[in-house]
This record gives structure tokens, sequence and C-alpha cells, in this order.
């Protein structure tokens, strides 16, 4: 394969890492994931019989050649960036594959306080996650080549993934002892919804009196309607939602369509849950959808990157982000972004984000916005506003990357879509962290976890033998759609440090149901792991997270704990690639 050919900035943009070499060793889920990932950023990946090393069991990849660095071709002696993928990682407990991770490191205690008990995903979750941050690594480590910074050696684990999408939860349960209890209960008590002709339904709103409305016309009663709203709102937190009997027999005395029209007038979202596991999704352009918005600068493109920050090995030193987003998704992300140097400034509303009040608190602020969102600052702009949107720009105009999850339409109506911005701001990198993409034709529901999973499938591959369909309350899709969109972000900052230009990145939590999809096709739960696992099974996450053993995972903050960075980076000594 030709990789030294010339291309296009168009091409460029969409394939960033084009004239890259990477080696990759080992053949777990999360090394052929992690690989993947590293081809739809153009790289040619080598694979070879050869063992991962010991520190890396669940495989390693490094870069051998990049043909578009000074030098490339006149020395094999120069470093480039590695990452290796563990089990355990620096966790003291043994782990060997995902069913002792999601045991070890409470992935099966949350996925089963929904019905009384822990149970294990039946997709190799961690492992998936492991993979795209494995990929991220390395592609944050080219950059950083790229700007004239150091290479990284980066080391990442399953545990360490399991770890971060488990910190809200960690969080919760930390500063309230009643936060991590699993209790009592059944699936029969839990969403979705079946209609009087046998379909299932998932539903979703944020405002109580569209809550009040839908259950209304549905003839339930106002005592079970009031009841309900709390642990429906609060399932995102929680992971469990045990609803009052009449509410799921309110949707069973009616059929489908007269469900439907409920919800439409009520402007409540309303999904059937797909209980065929097999359909295809269409596979998008790139996994990130990535396009140009200027065109290329007549000059060096690296001038369009800050420099490294001296002395600091976490690749993205030196990039400076402004946020606009809320609930996971999106904070997520630009955590993801901090944890990788990145200096982090959120926009929030006049008052701050409601989310910084809502129980449990450590200290003055809530322990799962802290979970997402510390180490972030924040500027308050009513963006609604001319002097918002002024002070936002303000902002904006010295920046490398916006980063947002609004609704569609929402940035069309506040000015600040990615075309507005490439006037202030040539060389920004526009991410959009949203819901359905091009996955669901419109008009769209609200793009949320748990109504993506029902509709892709994903709760039916999740499935128990036997059972119904029925999404997991553990936020596994905004989990996955965060990582995909700081990933997407980190191809956008290698593309625009490639051609010049500003560059949109466009991502959607369906494409996190796209990629449990594609490797549970690929790569069944279970197909090669033992029917139990080895390592024991955790059940109380704040015990977990005071556990000596897990020390490496977890730092604590304001009375709660949170999840360690998923990485560790360290200067990649000289060495010759070719011999590692």
């Amino acid at each position: 394969m030709d990789v030294t050919a010339p291309r296009t900035s168009e091409d460029l943009t969409v394939r960033p890492l084009r004239g890259t070499v990477v080696r990759a060793l080992g053949d777990s889920l999360a090394l052929r994931v992690a690989a993947a990932r590293l081809r739809a950023l153009g790289c040619a990946v080598e694979t070879t019989d050869a063992a991962p090393p010991p520190d890396a069991p669940a495989g390693w990849l490094g870069v051998v050649r990049a043909s578009f660095l000074p030098g490339a071709h006149d020395s094999g002696d120069r470093a480039l960036p590695e990452c290796g993928i563990g089990w355990s990682g620096p966790v003291g407990v043994p782990m060997s594959g995902e069913r002792d991770v999601q045991a070890a490191c409470g992935i099966m205690h949350v996925h089963g306080r929904a019905t009384g008990g822990p149970r294990a995903l039946r997709v190799d979750f961690a492992s998936v996650c492991a993979g795209v941050l494995a990929a991220q690594a390395v592609a944050a480590g080219m950059l950083a080549v790229l700007r004239g910074g150091t290479p990284v050696r980066a080391a990442t684990s399953v545990a360490q993934a399991a770890a971060l999408a488990l910190t809200q939860y960690v969080a919760a349960a930390t500063s309230d002892a009643g936060a991590g209890r699993c209790p009592p209960g059944t699936a029969e008590r839990t969403p979705p919804f079946r209609s009087a002709d046998g379909v299932g339904f998932e539903i979703e709103t944020f405002a109580a009196e569209n809550w009040l409305a839908f259950w209304t016309a549905l003839g339930a009663g106002r005592p079970e309607i009031v009841a309900g709203w709390p642990p429906f709102q609060q399932r995102f937190a929680t992971a469990t939602c045990t609803l009052p009997p009449g509410l799921r027999a309110a949707a069973a005395a009616l059929g489908y369509p007269a469900v439907r029209a409920a919800a439409h007038a009520a402007g409540v979202s309303i999904v059937k849950v797909d209980e065929d596991a097999t359909r295809p999704m269409p596979p998008p352009p790139s996994p990130w959808r990535l396009r140009a918005t200027t065109t290329a600068a007549p000059r060096d493109s690296r001038t369009w990157v800050p420099p490294s920050a001296s002395g600091q090995h976490t690749p993205l030193a030196g990039v400076r982000v402004v946020e606009s987003t809320n609930r996971v998704q999106g904070p997520l992300a630009g955590h993801l972004l901090h944890l990788l140097g990145a200096g982090v400034v959120r926009l929030e509303p006049p008052g701050g984000d409601p989310m910084r009040g809502v129980p449990p608190l450590a200290g003055d602020c809530s322990a799962r916005f802290l979970a997402l969102n510390r180490g972030k600052s924040a500027v308050e702009a009513d963006l609604k506003t001319r002097a918002g949107r002024e002070a936002a720009l303000r902002h904006l105009a010295s920046s490398d990357v916006f980063l947002q999850n609004w609704p569609p339409g929402r940035a069309s109506r506040f000015e600040l879509d990615a075309g507005d911005l490439a006037a202030v701001r040539p060389g920004l990198v526009y991410a959009h962290a949203g819901g359905w993409a091009e996955t669901h034709p419109a008009p769209q529901p609200m793009g949320t976890d748990y109504l993506v999973q029902a509709y892709t499938g994903v709760a039916a591959m999740l499935a128990e033998d036997g059972q119904a369909p029925a999404p997991t309350l553990m936020t596994i899709i905004d989990v996955l759609g965060a990582l995909i969109g700081a990933e997407g972000t980190v191809a956008g900052l290698l593309a625009r440090a490639r051609t010049g230009t500003g560059v949109r990145v466009e991502t959607g939590l369906a494409d996190a149901a796209r990629l449990l999809r594609d490797a549970h096709v690929a790569h069944p739960a279970g197909e090669t792991a033992p029917a139990a696992p080895v390592a024991p099974v955790v059940t109380d996450l704040a015990a977990m997270a005071a556990d000596p053993a897990y020390e490496a995972l977890f730092e604590t903050g304001g009375g709660a704990a949170y999840s360690r960075s998923p990485w560790t980076f360290a200067p990649q000594p000289p060495h010759r690639r070719e011999d590692a």
C-alpha cells in the first residue's frame, strides 16, 4: 500500500493520519477496535503473530512511520507514539478478560441494579471503550508530534475504561451512603412499556408537565403519575426506575397508535423498541463526519496549532477548548479532552449550570457534576441575548475547539453554528456531539441514551434469553458517545494541523450504538470467556473506591471519589520502532 502518495486537503480532512503506519500486537476486542479506529483515520495498520508485551496483555499499538514528518525517511530511530492496553492495568485485582472487569470494577452491579442483583452486560462494553481510548491516545500522541512536542508512551486498560464509565455512579455512592445500593426489584417494574397490541416502546421527556399530560391522556391516575416522575427523571443517575404499576397498566390498555398520538400531543418523545439485534445500521462516511469549514491557509499549517507546553507530557497541553454542553455525553467528552491536557472553559447560563445543585452534593456542588466537569473553568453567558453571544465569541476568538451538544436548530438560533464561528476563528475545530445523526428520519425524537438503545437494537442485543428487549439503565450509550465525541475532536485537530483549515466534527449517540453493534457481531460477549468471572463481583461502589487495591483508579476530592484519567503518558525514549 502506498502511504506516501500526495493527497488532497479534502482527503486529509476526512483521514488526517493518512501516511501513518501503525503496528498492532494482540487479538483482544479492545485491540481490534483501536486498530479499526486508526484505519478510519487513515493509518495503515500492520498485524503480526507476535504476542503483545507482558505489561500490555490486551494489546499494543505503536506508530512505526509517518511519511509526512520531517526526516521520516532518514532515520529508523525516531521516537513515535505508542499505547499499551492492559486488562487490570494499575488495579491490584487480577483480571484476564471482559467478564472479570465487569465483575471487579462494578459494571455488573450498576447494570443489575434495576433488576435486583449483579448481572453481566451481554456486550463487551468496557473492552470497546478501552479500544476507543487506545486509538485516541495514539491519535493525540501524533498531534503532539505535529505540534513539535515530545512523543508519548501511553497506557490504558479495560479496567480504567470501566472506572471512567462508572465515574458518576462512584461519585454519587461515595458522597451519599444510600446512592449506591441495589434495591430489590424485577425487570417488569422498569421501562420499557408494552402497548395493548404488543409493541414495546420507550419514552423520554425532561419536563414534568409533559409527563403529566401524557399519562393523563392514557388514563392513569394522578397520584401514580406524580409518584412515577421522580424515579423516571432520576434513572440516568441511579440506574434504577421502579414505577407505580398503574402506569404500566395504562400503557397496556391502549394500542400503540393511540399511545404514540398521546405522546406527540404531550411533547413526549417515543420510539418502538427494535427487537431485531441483527438489523444492520448503515455506516456513515466516517465515524466522525469531518469536513472543512474554511479553505487551507497559504502557510505552514502547523502555525494553526498552539505549541506544546514545555515539560508537559499530556498530548493536548496548550490546546484551548470552549464547551457548551449538558447532561453526560457532552461534559464527559470535554472532561476527556481536559484529561488529555487541554484547557477547557465551560459556557454556562446565568446562575451556573443547574446540574451543579443536583444531589447528592460533594461540598457545595453536585458529585455527579464534578465527576464530569472537575478541572474545567466556567464563565456565565446568556446565549439567548446579543451580549451573551458576544461574550462567547470573545472566548472563542482565541480558542482551538468549540464543543457543544445542543439539539438540532439551537446553534443557528444562537448564531453560533460552524459557519458563523469560521468568520471569527477560521481555524476552529467545531465539534457537535449529537444524538441521532442520520439514523432516524425527521422529525427526530430527543437524542438520549435509552431511546437510542431502544431504536438501534442495542436493547435487543442486551436482552437475556427469553426476556423482552430492554435498555440497560447504566448510561452506556452516553459514555461511549462521549468517548467518540472526544475522539472526533482529536481527529479534527489532526485534520487542522495537516491542512490548515477549520474543521467541523459531527458525532452522535447513534455512532456509539453502531460501534457496540458492530463489535458484538464480530466478537459476541462471552464467546471465549468462562461461564463465571474469576474476579470477585463488586456490589458496593463506595467500598471499591476506598479499597487500596483500587487506589490507582480513583481520586478523592470534596467528599466524593472520581475516576482518575484512563491514560498514563510518559515521554517516549528514542529507539528503533521496527524492533519494538
